[in-house]
C-alpha cells in the first residue's frame, strides 16, 4: 500500500469509529445494484463506465434515427414529406431528451437543430 491509501484506509476507520457514518441516507438498507446480469462478466466495467458517459446502445440507436431523419430532410425537395420528416425528427428529440433527462445530463440538441434548419431554409 502506497502512503494515500494508508491515510485514507485510517480516516476512513476513525470517520467509522467516531459514527460518521451513521446518519447517512439509506443505512442500513440493502444496496440499490443495477441488473447486469444479461451482459457478460468481462465487459461489466466497459459498459458501466460508457453508459455513465452517456452511451448506451437506446442512445446510440437515437442517434443514428436522428442522422438518418436529418440526412432525408436536407434532400428532401417534397413540403408535405418534409413535415412528416419534420414530425418524426422532433419526436426522436423529445425521446432523446427525455432518454437524457432520465440521466440528468442536460441537453439542448432541439435548440441547435431547429437552429440549423432555420439557416438551412434562408440559405436555399
Amino acid at each position: 500500500m502506497d502512503l494515500f491509501q494508508k491515510m485514507a484506509e485510517e480516516r476512513i476507520k476513525k470517520a467509522y469509529q467516531e459514527g460518521e457514518f451513521d446518519n447517512l441516507p439509506g443505512f442500513g438498507k440493502p444496496l440499490q445494484l443495477e441488473e447486469l446480469s444479461g451482459i457478460p462478466e468481462d465487459l461489466r466495467m466497459a459498459y458501466k463506465i460508457l453508459k455513465n458517459a452517456g452511451y448506451t446502445q437506446d442512445e446510440t440507436d437515437l442517434r443514428k434515427e436522428l442522422m438518418t431523419v436529418e440526412d432525408l430532410l436536407k434532400n428532401c425537395e417534397d413540403e408535405a414529406e418534409q413535415a412528416d420528416l419534420q414530425r418524426k425528427l422532433n419526436h426522436s428529440l423529445v425521446k432523446y431528451n427525455q432518454l437524457m433527462s432520465k440521466r440528468r445530463m442536460k441537453t439542448n440538441s432541439a435548440v441547435f437543430k431547429n437552429y440549423e434548419l432555420k439557416i438551412q431554409k434562408k440559405l436555399t
